[in-house]
């Protein structure tokens, strides 16, 4: 993600978590990767994150070395991982009720399972500095009026592609509708271009074209009325079903996908990166990725919003996306939130400037220099509606069913219906 991203970019599997109680969390005690005064007197904190590659990968030790520096009573324990790497050991330490004192979070549905649990820190009254970021940006961290979580990073998913293999195969305007990108794909791969990298092998990426689908068809509110009832088995998610096999049954995608991984050697990010591949559907933190695991397109990246669906309810200003954040176990030292003011607030200027995230804070986008980041910042001002990654707005036993789901169509393993129904399952029995 810049450092890889959410999935969400990210799903995380946190099985039984609804089981634990507040007083399990407590018989737990202090999680031993930090929470303690050490034996020098320093207050000492725990901080997982995904900053594995660039920028955060150089900037996340920057800002945390800083904060150290200005505060010598305090020391950061600082534990970066993989996204996948982070879920299953995250899984893990939340399964047994220690969690450590910052951790990354994308909200949603993962993060009130974890709240609902007592084991994250309710933020409201210590964050008093909330007003001075932007609402959009705390949406996924706040839960019956209350907030878990500080977003550091906010942003929207959309296609990624290269100007130059797109004039190679004589397309001069990206596509504005569902048709005509199926019309450009197969364009593509008649001027021998590879039209799409995927990165199968995570599932995540993946969700992103039945979710995108599902809002251009059935709508935003039909999304929200799903989560609700627990059945996602209407015509518009069955169609959206169908219109992804339409694009897959055009073989769009790289050589080998299903087992590529995504910022991997040989992945999704590399290919598009190296020039590979003309489009990728991705979000904000695109650019770092494929300049870090590819080398990078320079002047010849483009951005276009998801197209949109004749005769769908959903409307092109309706975006999908999330941003990263993070939250507090149940008790974490007061200067684990002291930190994180300082990484937000105080550090804003070098988040933009590393061209890896997009502002949170009021009034920051003014700071933006790079126009791919220019570019987005723009679609979410004009968003008309806004959906939080599925495998984050849901609880996670539907979320993880959407990517697996989703994948499966994807690898012909499963009917458009098929993937409804399954879904359907996994809300009625979360």
């Amino acid at each position: 993600m810049a450092s890889i991203p959410p999935s969400r970019r990210s799903f995380l599997a946190l099985s039984g978590l609804t089981a634990l109680s507040v007083s399990m969390a407590a018989a737990c005690g202090v999680d031993d990767s930090g929470g303690a005064p050490s034996a020098d007197g320093k207050v000492t904190f725990a901080w997982w994150n995904i900053a594995t590659t660039e920028p955060g990968k150089s900037l996340f030790p920057e800002i945390a070395s800083a904060f150290m520096s200005a505060h010598p009573n305090i020391a950061i324990r600082t534990t970066s991982l993989e996204n996948e790497a982070f879920k299953s050991k995250l899984t893990a330490t939340t399964s047994s009720g220690r969690l450590p004192d910052v951790f990354q979070t994308w909200g949603g549905g993962v993060l009130q399972q974890q709240v609902d649990a007592g084991l994250v820190e309710d933020l409201t009254e210590a964050f008093d500095w909330s007003s001075d970021l932007t609402p959009v940006s705390l949406q996924a961290y706040q839960f019956g009026g209350r907030t878990y979580g500080v977003p550091y990073d906010i942003g929207m998913v959309g296609f990624w592609y290269n100007k130059k293999l797109f004039a190679k195969a004589g397309i001069t305007t990206p596509p504005a509708t569902w048709a005509e990108l199926l019309e450009d794909v197969e364009k593509l791969k008649a001027a021998g271009v590879t039209p799409i990298a995927l990165a199968g092998k995570e599932k995540w990426p993946g969700h992103y074209y039945w979710a995108y689908l599902a809002m251009r068809v059935a709508g935003l509110p039909a999304l929200q009325e799903a989560a609700t009832a627990k059945d996602f088995t209407g015509a518009g998610f069955v169609e959206a079903g169908t219109h992804l096999k339409e694009l897959v049954d055009l073989q769009p995608f790289q050589t080998a996908f299903l087992g590529a991984g995504y910022a991997t050697p040989g992945g999704q990010a590399a290919t598009m990166g190296n020039g590979k591949a003309a489009m990728e559907l991705m979000g904000q933190w695109a650019p770092s990725v494929q300049k870090d695991a590819g080398g990078g397109l320079g002047a010849d990246l483009g951005f276009f919003p998801f197209p949109t669906v004749d005769g769908g309810a959903g409307r092109a200003t309706e975006v999908f996306g999330g941003g990263g954040g993070f939250a507090l176990r149940k008790g974490a030292p007061k200067e684990a939130l002291d930190f994180l003011k300082f990484f937000v607030l105080e550090n804003e200027s070098k988040l933009l400037a590393s061209n890896g995230y997009l502002p949170v804070v009021k009034g920051a986008e003014r700071l933006l220099t790079d126009a791919d980041k220019k570019v987005v910042a723009d679609a979410l001002v004009n968003a008309t509606g806004f959906q939080l990654f599925l495998d984050q707005a849901y609880p996670p036993a539907v979320g993880q069913e959407v990517n697996d789901s989703v994948a499966d169509l994807i690898a012909g393993k499963k009917t458009p219906e098929q993937v409804t129904t399954s879904i359907t399952e996994a809300a009625k029995g979360a």
